[in-house]
């Protein structure tokens, strides 16, 4: 049975959905007045319903941070009340980004099932209201009740619908048969690109809600520890963004040594992630080690055998990462407490 706040919580998502709807259509219909547009394109309806969708999921995303979650900075010091709200601000602008993705993607399908189809801009305003309430409804519930596995899922959404949309709109059809860094070139190279600075940016936040399970877990003797866990998400998230803003066509060798960075540097906060939490759980370790040999039979996939592409080794190979995530950040928030747990000390100090 669900928990009073709980049911609290859904019932103002609901609202939230309702009240979504109501801005997106204005918005919408005010953005798009004058004449018919097409659905995805240059001059369509996609870009101004987009920026209306993310514009209504950060700020319902803030109303659910500022009505169920402000009490959990109190008590804590400044250092860590600061380094909770950044970690939020970043969350809503990640997730402000998905659903404008989300939106440009759903432009770009729909526009080859209906093909040549203009859409009026009352037409317009009330689709980019059906948008804006999907948006708002799942961003005030996971401002709500925001949990480090939530933040996985939405790091992982965030890079699978920009991807998705980069394939929609890549310059080169054939770009599979390299490697996804294709995707980075030409006119539409804007969209894979930016997806990588934004989730670079959503990975080192999720650093720092690892940390924060953590300490709810250890407490301050493990600051130090917790420190270089956060340190190396932080460094992950830098180096996956780097690869975005150094696309392959104008750095190459940078960019494949931002993006071997970004792998060994992933693999070190999972490493040591595991070593500082309290015992590694059963369910983690099977899943470290069928990760680690799918890696193994993916390579050799790869090469020798030469079954599939780099492509093809560059999709499994985030997939796993994926499933390992996911397992690392469902066990952490198990262990962790729910309740927030302020730090003792006044400023933030190495100690071990």
């Amino acid at each position: 049975m669900r928990s009073p706040e709980r049911m609290r919580q859904d019932a103002h998502a609901i609202w939230a959905a309702w009240l979504g709807f109501a801005a997106g259509s204005v918005l919408g219909a005010g953005l798009l007045w004058g004449v018919a547009r097409p659905l995805a394109g240059e001059g369509s309806i996609g870009m101004p319903a987009a920026a209306v969708t993310a514009a209504v999921a950060v700020a319902a995303f803030a109303a659910g941070t500022r009505m169920h979650r402000a009490a959990d900075t109190a008590g804590m010091p400044p250092w860590q009340a600061a380094v909770s709200r950044i970690s939020d601000a970043a969350v809503a602008l990640a997730l402000g980004g998905v659903c404008g993705l989300a939106v440009l993607c759903a432009g770009e399908v729909l526009a080859i099932g209906l093909h040549g189809l203009d859409v009026p801009p009352l037409g317009g305003g009330l689709l980019t209201g059906v948008a804006s309430a999907a948006a708002a409804g799942s961003a005030f519930g996971l401002g709500a009740r925001l949990r480090t596995d939530d933040l996985v899922t939405l790091l992982f959404a965030f890079l699978i619908t920009g991807t998705l949309f980069a394939m929609l709109t890549a310059t080169d059809p054939r770009w599979w048969e390299r490697n996804f860094s294709q995707l980075g070139i030409g006119d539409g190279g804007w969209a894979f690109n930016g997806t990588l600075v934004v989730g670079g940016l959503l990975l080192a936040t999720v650093g720092a809600y690892v940390g924060r399970d953590l300490h709810r877990i250890l407490g301050d003797a493990a600051l130090f520890r917790i420190g270089v866990v956060v340190v190396l998400f932080a460094a992950t998230g830098a180096a996956l963004a780097a690869v975005g803003l150094l696309p392959v066509h104008r750095g190459p060798v940078a960019h494949f040594v931002a993006a071997f960075a970004a792998l060994a540097l992933l693999g070190a906060a999972a490493v040591v992630t595991v070593l500082v939490m309290p015992g590694p759980p059963p369910m983690l370790t099977l899943t470290t080690i069928g990760v680690a040999a799918g890696l193994v039979l993916a390579v050799l996939l790869w090469r020798p055998l030469a079954i599939y592409s780099a492509t093809a080794l560059e999709a499994v190979a985030v997939g796993l990462g994926f499933v390992w995530l996911t397992t690392l950040m469902r066990t952490l928030a198990a262990l962790a407490p729910d309740e927030p747990r302020p730090s003792a000390r006044p400023r933030l100090r190495a100690g071990r």
